[in-house]
């Protein structure tokens, strides 16, 4: 199982707006015409932190209308907050607080050797990064900036990636595929 950041962000390096809307991705082109569907197929398992959730379940509307459900995935799905969020019907997700390393462990139990993606909340992915359990980082460099907004990782992370792909998405996006080295114990 890898442990995989697959995400998107503006060129200045924000990945969602202030109010945690990634509307902005919309207007630049199809999933269908990027990495996504054959990405989504290798994912066993979803971890999301609550912005992220609560930004999904705030367009059901679209989902339903995009995948016939107002949850667009059929992957069991980790959720970490440390607040009550309202469950979507139909959806496996689970509410989830505390160390990633011990969620990790359950994760790994529930998917064996499909893989993990990190769909949202560039500290989560830091957390996950911090405890050497960051495998890959996929970014899509969106050919517009925001401004100010959420950033794709709030604080720096000392440990450099070995750039390993750099695709051309049509003309709207540039793919970047990292390999996080293993770090010594």
């Amino acid at each position: 199982m890898r442990t995989r950041y697959y995400v998107a962000a503006s060129l200045d390096g924000f990945l969602a707006t202030e109010d945690d809307s990634v509307a902005w991705l919309y207007t630049l082109g199809d999933d269908n015409r990027s990495t996504y569907p054959a990405f989504i197929a290798e994912i066993g398992a979803i971890v999301m932190g609550a912005a992220t959730y609560e930004w999904i379940h705030g367009h059901a509307e679209e989902a339903i209308a995009e995948v016939g459900a107002a949850w667009p995935y059929t992957q069991p799905t980790w959720v970490f907050t440390h607040r009550a969020l309202t469950p979507i019907a139909g959806a496996d997700v689970r509410f989830v607080s505390g160390d990633v390393g011990a969620v990790h462990a359950a994760i790994r139990a529930a998917v064996g050797d499909r893989d993990l993606w990190i769909a949202g909340g560039g500290e989560l992915a830091a957390q996950f990064h911090d405890a050497g359990l960051l495998d890959e980082v996929i970014v899509s460099v969106a050919s517009l900036t925001l401004g100010r907004g959420k950033p794709l990782f709030p604080r720096r992370l000392p440990t450099p990636w070995i750039l390993e792909e750099v695709t051309m998405l049509g003309t709207g996006f540039a793919e970047l595929r990292y390999r996080v080295p293993e770090r010594a114990p």
